[in-house]
């Protein structure tokens, strides 16, 4: 059975919600200090507690600043060029000056490269940050490698990414359903004056990602960048199966206080059980004769971000026998528009071909099996009576890294040890 992430967001989201609720569903939290004390950054400590909102019990997540590493500002404060000396007035008219962390990606990337988390994790912090430097840079009209960060590129933001990051992974979070992002209005106090509900940098990233959004009368801010960028990163789906279980629920606890209580529940869900599964998906064609291979690589990735199923290209002869590639999508219903949208903005198409079209699906689950080189995920299928095994990418390739040893040696060892356990 395939584990399914359901982010209910009618309170809106952050990164310290979005962590909050998922330790609340099962996140290992020593997996999680272990990661968060090898980043290389200093001033920070973590507190994971139980609270009430409005009578709920809750996970609250706070990342604990040294004065000197406090922000004083909105999240995602935006600034060019070197560090500001912040002066805070003392008792007797005396001054103090000290600077808060500013950081650019690429400083960013260097951090959350050298940490210790898996590979997985670690692709989707990078991919984060990523996509709140996309939102940054044209919010403000700039390029990502120029953003500087404030509070998000910050001590505390940092650790709210690469932990919400951690959890996802150890929790084996495959796809998230976020349907729709609930924020608030008015005006907020930032680094830069007053700025309109939603922040730019939000505007930017459901613009970007298709991330639909219900407008309140609450005054305030709800969907943080941080939390909108996880959102974006972490979506794969907007629409619920029409028959689903839950498996556990998890709500995490927002700092701030509004008429109604701050609070983002997440549940696990499975799909019911059946041997297959018949759906529905779409397929998306286009054939593209004056784009560059380098373009081409990288609409795919955007494609596979954005939550397409499959993507691929086949050479193709086109009129006067002009050599080009038809690029084909897989995606379901509801993401259509967003692949339609990413293609025509990635690519010199006028026209893409849609086909709806019914499949069938072999049961499946990812499963977590011991090996005499760690631990390492397997794809379980099952067709009747059989069921078939794959070692997945990914923990084929952190093993290889963490041992030194070729990926065909490992991906086989894993398979050879699960089916020696199964006899």
């Amino acid at each position: 059975m395939k584990q399914k992430l359901y982010l209910e967001c009618y309170a809106g989201i952050s990164g310290d919600m979005t962590v909050a609720a998922l330790l609340d569903l099962g996140a290992d939290e020593e997996v999680l200090k272990k990661a968060l004390s090898s980043l290389a950054v200093d001033g920070f400590s973590v507190c994971i507690r139980r609270v009430k909102k409005a009578g709920i019990d809750a996970c609250d997540f706070a990342v604990l600043l040294e004065e000197q590493y406090q922000n004083h500002d909105h999240d995602m404060g935006f600034l060019h060029g070197e560090q500001k000396v912040h002066t805070h007035k003392h008792a007797g008219n005396e001054q103090e000056g000290h600077t808060h962390a500013h950081r650019g990606l690429k400083e960013v990337l260097e951090i959350i490269e050298q940490a210790d988390m898996t590979e997985g994790a670690r692709r989707r912090a990078e991919r984060i940050f990523d996509v709140l430097a996309e939102a940054e840079a044209k919010a403000h009209g700039t390029d990502k490698e120029h953003v500087h960060f404030h509070e998000v590129g910050a001590v505390d933001s940092i650790v709210d990414v690469v932990a919400a990051a951690v959890c996802l992974d150890n929790l084996g979070v495959e796809d998230t359903i976020i349907p729709v992002l609930y924020e608030g209005t008015g005006f907020i106090h930032c680094q830069h004056g007053r700025m309109a509900v939603p922040v730019p940098a939000v505007t930017e990233i459901v613009k970007a990602y298709s991330l639909p959004l219900h407008i309140t009368e609450q005054a305030a801010e709800l969907v943080t960048p941080t939390g909108a960028a996880i959102a974006a990163a972490i979506r794969t789906a907007e629409k619920l199966p029409d028959r689903f279980i839950v498996k556990k629920t998890g709500i995490g606890a927002g700092k701030r206080e509004y008429t109604h209580p701050s609070l983002l529940r997440a549940m696990l869900i499975e799909e019911e059980d059946g041997k297959e599964e018949k759906d529905i998906i779409y397929k998306l064609e286009t054939n593209i004769d004056d784009c560059t291979g380098e373009a081409l690589g990288y609409v795919m990735e955007r494609l596979f971000e954005a939550g397409a199923r499959d993507v691929h290209y086949i050479p193709v002869f086109m009129k006067k026998n002009r050599p080009a590639y038809q690029l084909n999508v897989i995606c379901t219903e509801d993401a259509v528009s967003c692949m339609e949208e990413i293609i025509f903005a990635e690519t010199t198409t006028i026209g893409i071909r849609r086909q709806k079209m019914e499949r069938t699906v072999l049961k499946r689950e990812i499963q977590t099996i011991r090996t005499s080189l760690g631990k390492a995920k397997i794809k379980m299928c099952y067709t009747g009576e059989y069921i078939r095994a794959y070692p997945e990418y990914e923990s084929v390739v952190a093993l290889s890294r963490e041992h030194g040893k070729s990926y065909q040696e490992v991906y086989q060892l894993i398979e050879r040890e699960y089916n020696e356990k199964l006899s």
